[in-house]
Parts: structure tokens; sequence; C-alpha cells
């Protein structure tokens, strides 16, 4: 199996694109990195139920620094914006340049994100910030952002069954608390 690195909102996402991952002869390693994540008791409660699906799913699991004061400032102005619009595409664009970059450091030559499970994000966005976070990743050996659309084939109802099957917290936000 081809190693990728997963860029992981949460558990209940990973979920389904885990799976789906290995089914396309992938092995994953998940990547928390959500420093938009607030309050701080949230981003716990959604680590939390991630580190028990990578136990349970035998899935290696990385956790980032959260580091929510960058993340303010990289979207500094746009407090207001609504769900899917400019502050969005900033988010996805710091959290998968942080992807991007750990995928870089630890030789893995693709990466993807769990956020296109969700019908609340249109991947197309998604992967405009994959494809810009893996052309801005230092040194010479870009790693490739992999486009898989998770929810496609009823990939969002799975992964909600599978949270509920495997007792794990589904949070009820997207984690930008602005």
């Amino acid at each position: 199996m081809k190693k990728i690195l997963l860029h992981a909102c949460c558990g209940p996402c990973s979920t389904h694109c885990v799976a789906t991952l290995r089914d396309a002869g992938y092995e994953p390693t998940l990547f928390y990195s959500n420093s938009n994540i607030m309050p701080l008791e949230e981003y716990d409660l959604r680590l939390e139920a991630l580190r028990r699906f990578a136990q349970i799913a035998s899935v290696e699991l990385v956790e980032d620094v959260y580091d929510n004061a960058r993340w303010l400032a990289c979207v500094k102005g746009l407090e207001n914006e609504p769900e899917k619009g400019a502050r969005c595409r900033l988010c996805y664009g710091f959290n998968l340049c942080r992807a991007a970059g750990f995928a870089r450091e630890r030789d893995f030559a693709e990466f993807t994100t769990t956020l296109t499970v969700s019908p609340h994000k249109p991947s197309p966005l998604v992967f405009a910030a994959g494809d810009a976070a893996a052309a801005a990743a230092p040194g010479p050996l870009k790693p490739e952002f992999r486009h898989f659309d998770f929810k496609k084939a009823g990939g969002f109802l799975d992964s909600v069954r599978l949270a509920k099957q495997y007792g794990l917290y589904r949070q009820s936000y997207c984690g930008c608390r602005l």
C-alpha cells in the first residue's frame, strides 16, 4: 500500500475517508491540524474522538501544534463571513499548508483531507486550497494533493453511520466560532 497523509478535521469524518483510502490502495496517516477550532475544549473533544477512531482503525495519528492566534491573524477582517465564504477559503488554505509542510518534512509524496466528506464544504474550493498548499510547500520535492471527493457515493451518510457505530463524539459546527 502507498502511504498518504490525511488531514483530519475530526474522528467522524475520518471514518469513511480512511476506509475509502484503504480501498484505493493507500495506508493513511491521520494529521490533526485544526487551529481554527474554538474553544479549546471543542478542539480537545474532537481530538479525543479522533484518537479513539485511530485506535479502532489501527491508523497512525499525528497531532499538529494548536496555534489559534496565528489562525485568527490569517482570517482577520473576515470574522463576519458566512460558511462557504472567503474566511473558509483561507481556513482551508491555512490547515492544508500545514499538512503540506508536514507531508514534505516526513517524505509523504501525497496528501489529502477529510474536509470533502462534509456536504458543507464545497470540494472545488478544498481542492484549490490543497493544490495551492502543495505548490507552496518548501523544498524541491513537493507533495501532491490528491483530489478525493469523499462525499460521493453516500460518504457523508456512511461517516455518520460509522461515528454512531464507534460511539464517536460528533460536533454540530465546523469549528470556527467568530
